[in-house]
């Protein structure tokens, strides 16, 4: 059971006033027209919409509904209403039909739900960055410090992107951020998933809650806690924090441009 160790608290105010600024700034040196954002219906992109709202004209936003099968009904009109509400331009564009070709290209890859889900990931940022280099905007990234932090991304896939404004939030602080900028509540609650393959979630995924693997990064990281230390505050399993470890050494070189020899 965990221990009485509670995540710190944002000042949601200043991290939205930064975040809107840092918007602002990128679009700017950019000298881009506006902003493209893949809509999943999930809390991470709803909320990314919602900063960018604060900062950019809505006519300056197209947003992106990429579903294939295996995307929710529900995820689907919840990405169309975060952009009703925001009264941004949106298109909801189906990826089954630039999937359907790479069985038959690569029949011995087929079967493999991992390869699978991170073609559709892929497949979502070239359609990202078809439309933003067409209309010379930039491409927003929605991923969170958790998950950059453990590689929960596919890497040139939801990974590919120009900026990241929630990057620095832990998952636990962008329910805060959500919340404080209004965004839908059933949103917020859902269980989040990337949407990869049918019932898929992202706590069973990772094989732990973002509640606690947060905790454990935040004492990992901003910390920089022993691992001994770390399982006497949250009074849990050692193997718990190794695995949590275990990820964020493997998925290094995801943060990393790719490796080369210097040639003297």
């Amino acid at each position: 059971m965990e221990g009485e160790f509670k995540f710190p608290k944002l000042d949601v105010q200043n991290a939205v006033e930064k975040i809107c600024c840092f918007i602002k700034s990128r679009l700017e040196e950019s000298k881009a027209n506006g902003l493209v954002i893949g809509l999943s219906g999930g809390i991470d992109s709803s909320t990314v919409a919602y900063l960018c709202a604060r900062v950019v004209e809505s006519d300056n936003i197209l947003g992106l509904i990429l579903p294939s099968e295996t995307t929710s009904k529900e995820d689907i009109e919840d990405a169309k209403a975060v952009a009703e509400n925001l009264g941004i331009k949106y298109k909801n564009l189906h990826i089954d039909p630039l999937i359907e070709p790479f069985p038959e290209l690569c029949p011995e890859c087929s079967g493999s739900a991992l390869a699978n889900g991170n073609l559709k990931a892929r497949i979502r940022m070239m359609l990202l960055y078809y439309h933003s280099n067409s209309m010379n905007r930039l491409v927003m990234g929605t991923g969170n410090k958790t998950e950059l932090l453990v590689g929960y991304f596919t890497k040139y896939g939801d990974g590919g992107v120009d900026i990241l404004p929630i990057g620095d939030l832990y998952k636990t602080h962008v329910k805060e951020i959500a919340e404080y900028i209004g965004v839908p509540k059933n949103i917020i609650e859902k269980a989040p998933t990337a949407g990869l393959w049918t019932g898929q979630t992202d706590e069973d995924e990772l094989g732990i809650t973002y509640d606690l693997l947060d905790k454990i990064l935040y004492l990992m990281v901003d910390e920089n806690l022993s691992i001994p230390d770390i399982v006497e505050r949250l009074k849990i399993e050692e193997d718990e924090v190794l695995r949590v470890k275990n990820m964020v050494e493997s998925s290094k070189h995801k943060l990393s441009s790719p490796s080369l020899i210097e040639i003297d």
